[in-house]
């Protein structure tokens, strides 16, 4: 298994990026403008890191093409290319991908790095990051292979997969790249010479023999709760309670003013000289 860190910065980067794009998430719900936001969070960034020359460059392409992912991409010595590929997916005018989601992702994603975290957890999250947006696979894919955080090993393993998706069970592939299929076939005599590469531990290949041919929710569900890396953000619905009062005042109000007219026709008839225009 790979020993190579997931970090390609300093951990104080990762911890300063988690708290932007918490920064972001929060009060983007407000329905200020991206371009004002990032103004407002440029001076909340700790100074001893990058983040803030970063967040320069991004206000100042956000200013010329109206969109972040292009200067995420020229960054890339900075910013991963599946931070890059959120970011684009959000912006997609096409798309369906919410920006708080990624926002969201993104702040787990940075702080788990930050926690020191294994380059299988950093893996699962993001490929369930993935699944569970309904996002594109072949982009999606590419961009985590790109990740530099993990090695040629790694790169190879996720190319691979990415090529055989939808074509060989998720959970099957899992297990056919761990120890413990590994271990299986050394139990019954089988070579391993043309097989691997092996970049799962034992544990990890009994989650994936035990969840195959089963929804890939129970797989990931169970690989997150034993591994530990973050549950894939959701955005909650903006609660929309006080704008919906006065609307139904509003609509009691119009009803109360129709019953008093029905029940004066009811007695006398409706005085429609009232409604005249003076």
């Amino acid at each position: 298994m790979s020993t190579n860190s997931i970090h390609p910065l300093d951990r104080s980067e990762y911890v300063e990026q988690a708290y932007f794009y918490g920064l972001l998430e929060n009060r983007i719900v407000q329905e200020i403008p991206i371009q004002e936001l990032l103004e407002q969070v440029h001076f909340e960034i700790a100074a001893n890191t990058r983040l803030p020359m970063a967040i320069d460059f991004l206000l100042t392409e956000l200013k010329h093409v109206g969109v972040m992912a292009p200067a995420m991409r020229r960054l890339v010595h900075y910013f991963t290319p599946f931070q890059t590929y959120l970011i684009s997916e959000a912006e997609r005018e096409e798309g369906k991908f919410d920006m708080r989601v990624a926002l969201k992702v993104l702040q787990a994603e940075a702080q788990y790095r930050a926690d020191g975290g294994s380059h299988g957890g950093l893996f699962f999250y993001q490929f369930e990051a993935i699944c569970r947006n309904r996002l594109r696979y072949d982009p999606g894919l590419a961009a985590i292979a790109g990740d530099p955080s993990y090695d040629d090993v790694w790169k190879g393993w996720i190319l691979r997969l990415r090529r055989d998706i939808g074509l060989v069970d998720f959970a099957d592939f899992l297990f056919l790249h761990s120890d413990e299929y590994r271990r299986k076939m050394v139990a019954i005599g089988e070579s391993v010479e043309n097989r691997g590469p092996f970049i799962f531990g034992p544990h990890e290949g009994r989650i994936a023999f035990a969840c195959r041919r089963r929804d890939p929710l129970y797989l990931f569900g169970a690989l997150q709760r034993h591994l530990g890396y973050p549950a894939v953000p959701r955005v909650t619905p903006v609660d929309r309670t006080m704008e919906a009062i006065p609307q139904l005042f509003r609509k009691l109000e119009q009803l109360e003013h129709r019953l008093k007219l029905m029940e004066q026709e009811n007695r006398t008839g409706i005085d429609i000289t009232k409604f005249y225009k003076k």
